[in-house]
């Protein structure tokens, strides 16, 4: 199916989740909630909370669906609900002194860390460790990002999208946008200097 048929597709659904129908709004839940638990694991760590965080989108994008204007992309608009609500339980959670960053960046319930991918029948013991050590310190580097860098990282360097979807998504100036990727990065960088290089 081609992108301009999907997005006719969806311009319909919409239309008639407006108007009450909820099978159709069934079907953008489907559609988009895989992308967003991506997002929200990835911004969070934390599959309990990524669900939270889909939940939460979908409640407040079903109750603000008459407010969704249709400039920007449905999926992009999702996005940024889950931006949100993905900064809002991370900065409670720095409030009160939690962290809770358990996976390591960018992995999902399909995705592997990046040393585990690697093929081999039997991992030398050296690479374990290593993968161990990068696992750890990722965690530790991810938790020391305010909620904001965290965002802008995540959603420009595992969800690929430019800075100025960034700035969008995350309800920010591109400029400002573009400061927390890179300080997240400088500050990952230094974290994970010894093993890894992050460009």
């Amino acid at each position: 199916m081609e992108w301009a048929e999907q997005a006719e597709i969806e311009r319909v659904e919409i239309e008639k989740a407006r108007g009450g129908d909820s099978e159709a709004f069934r079907l953008l839940v489907e559609r988009h909630s895989r992308a967003l638990f991506r997002l929200g694991f990835r911004m969070t760590g934390n599959e309990s909370d990524a669900e939270d965080v889909v939940q939460e989108t979908f409640l407040k994008a079903y109750r603000q669906l008459g407010s969704f204007d249709g400039r920007a992309g449905f999926g992009t608009w999702l996005y940024r609900i889950a931006a949100n609500c993905a900064l809002d339980l991370v900065r409670a959670r720095q409030r009160r002194g939690e962290q809770r960053f358990e996976g390591p960046a960018g992995a999902g319930v399909e995705a592997k860390a990046p040393l585990e991918a690697i093929a081999s029948a039997e991992p030398a013991p050296d690479r374990l460790a290593m993968s161990g050590e990068v696992r750890e310190r990722l965690a530790q580097a991810m938790n020391g990002l305010s909620a904001a860098e965290r965002a802008a990282f995540v959603l420009r360097h595992f969800e690929g999208m430019c800075i100025e979807d960034v700035g969008r998504a995350l309800g920010c100036q591109t400029g400002a946008a573009k400061h927390s990727v890179f300080r997240a990065v400088q500050k990952l960088r230094r974290a994970l200097e010894p093993l890894v290089t992050i460009k």
